[in-house]
């Protein structure tokens, strides 16, 4: 594809332009892994499944009231899975019972969505939208919304955090993974086979490649992909879900030991945030 000049993309369309990079990667097989197995589908349905929202497994507790833990089932449960296209966490969450909606931006992550659900023969709700935009649906429409490692693409974290507060239902769980923005003080480019590598601190955060032509540019030339990610603060990540009116339970770090930074640091965490019941 055609790689824009920086000052043709701003925080109105930078998101067509992380969508085409995704289908990119999704169509070559780069990232993501393959979609739910047959076999895996099989044994969700029989109550033996599990999800991860950033490189760990989530605890079936976090789900809780929703699934029943003797044989773990979400049998009607509203779900939505948020940016989480794929046809990795939506197949097991339907053979688990769950009412599943997915919404995602890249064609690609959709037509994973589809080849599983037909291969299966279920059905599932598949909405192409932009979380950076008012989420296309009603307010209080969901008992869950599980967000897998996502927001690391979008400028404005706030925005979703208050979506997802509007689109749950009093009670609902927010289910969310996340990139600890610390990562991004370090190079993108070392090599993670080299045994005597170490990071190098250095950039500035925030990071913002819409704000930096000399990042921007940095990122255009690297050989494995160019999508735009940004750097989020902890007040914004876990300060913007209680800002937004959510009342956060639980959080975990996870590390991805394939990444040279998991040897100094967890890059990812894990939230579960409930909406209070109206009062």
């Amino acid at each position: 594809m055609k790689i824009p000049k920086h000052n043709e993309l701003n925080s109105n369309n930078y998101t067509d332009f992380n969508a085409q990079i995704i289908n990119e990667w999704i169509d070559e097989e780069q990232y993501w892994g393959p979609v739910t197995s047959h076999e895996e589908y099989v044994r969700a349905k029989n109550g033996d499944w599990e999800i991860g929202l950033a490189f760990d497994i989530t605890p079936k507790e976090w789900f809780l009231p929703y699934i029943d833990l003797e044989n773990n089932k979400l049998d009607g449960t509203k779900l939505l899975g948020l940016a989480s296209g794929g046809g990795q966490q939506m197949p097991i969450l339907v053979a688990s019972g769950a009412d599943c909606t997915i919404m995602d931006y890249s064609d690609s992550q959709l037509a994973c969505e589809k080849l599983v659900a037909k291969r299966e023969g279920y059905k599932i709700n598949i909405v192409k939208a932009d979380m950076t935009k008012r989420f296309p649906f009603e307010d209080n429409s969901f008992d869950i919304i599980v967000n897998v490692v996502s927001n690391h693409f979008v400028e404005d974290v706030y925005h979703v955090w208050n979506e997802c507060y509007r689109v749950l239902k009093p009670g609902g769980i927010l289910l969310a993974g996340m990139v600890n923005g610390i990562c991004y003080v370090f190079a993108d480019d070392y090599d993670d086979d080299d045994e005597n590598a170490t990071l190098a601190a250095v950039n500035k955060l925030p990071y913002n490649p819409l704000k930096s032509t000399k990042l921007y540019d940095k990122l255009m030339a690297l050989d494995d992909g160019y999508n735009l990610e940004f750097s989020h603060t902890m007040e914004e990540l876990l300060g913007g879900q209680l800002k937004a009116g959510l009342n956060l339970t639980n959080i975990t770090e996870a590390r991805d030991a394939s990444c040279l930074i998991s040897k100094y640091f967890p890059e990812y965490l894990s939230t579960r945030a409930l909406k209070p019941n109206s009062t």
